[in-house]
């Protein structure tokens, strides 16, 4: 895989990390496919692309529903031929004590952060074995490699993604994969907090946010490495994170 102009699926491409993910890859001249739940957002960021020369689609993508991420690598493959890259970035982060008993947030972030991860995996997992060749960018979090409270629940969805990542990695001899882990970054994730004391903590913790291309730029940099060069892990915090 010489650094040219790749296919790349993404996910959770509406705001925050993966939108910037977004720009700064179409910016590079790679063919994109973003895939989000709000298609409002997900269209007037392609259109601002589309006029800046990008080469950029979109799909309603709901990566709870492994049909939806399905069809975002059908699609891909049909239009462009090939998959080069699959980066998945939708996750949520309501945070909560384990006492406050919010079950159904327990089984949102379970069913996004980790079925999502493993449903953008078999999308295009066959496809990149066909190929010989491919690179699956799964976004993970500081919280995959430690535990904060009321993170419990969190943390663990991320610990899951670190060791599906390494798992996979371990067996494909010919594919690359690569985990971020993002500190605090400027994004949406903080506002589905329902907890008013995780959701108080959180306003100081996010005040040394990072902007999100700064992950963006992480990403970039495990692309572009020669197609014998496996990037596994990058962490990318502020200078100023204690955590």
């Amino acid at each position: 895989m010489n650094f040219s102009e790749k296919v790349i699926l993404l996910t959770g491409a509406s705001s925050g990390i993966g939108e910037g993910i977004a720009r700064h890859l179409a910016h590079q001249g790679h063919k994109l496919v973003l895939g989000a739940r709000r298609t409002d957002r997900l269209a007037s960021l392609c259109d601002e692309l589309h006029r800046e020369g990008a080469s950029v689609d979109y799909l309603a993508t709901d990566v709870t529903q492994r049909s939806d991420t399905q069809k975002l690598a059908d699609f891909a493959l049909e239009k462009y031929g090939r998959i080069d890259v699959m980066i998945n970035n939708a996750g949520v982060m309501p945070l909560s004590p384990m006492s406050s008993m919010k079950v159904e947030e327990w089984d949102l972030m379970l069913d996004v952060n980790v079925r999502g991860v493993l449903y953008g995996i078999a999308a295009v997992l066959p496809t990149m074995q066909a190929q010989r060749m491919g690179h699956i960018i799964n976004i993970a979090s500081v919280g995959a490699l430690t535990v904060s409270p009321t993170a419990a629940v969190y943390c663990a969805t991320k610990y899951a993604v670190r060791a599906i990542s390494d798992g996979l990695r371990q067996e494909s001899r010919e594919l690359r994969v690569t985990v971020i882990n993002p500190g605090v970054v400027e994004s949406e994730l903080a506002d589905s907090i329902s907890d008013s004391m995780a959701r108080e903590a959180m306003k100081s913790y996010r005040q040394i946010a990072l902007k999100p291309d700064a992950i963006a730029r992480a990403v970039s940099w495990a692309i572009e490495q020669p197609g014998e060069v496996d990037v596994n892990e990058i962490t990318v915090r502020p200078t100023a994170s204690g955590h």
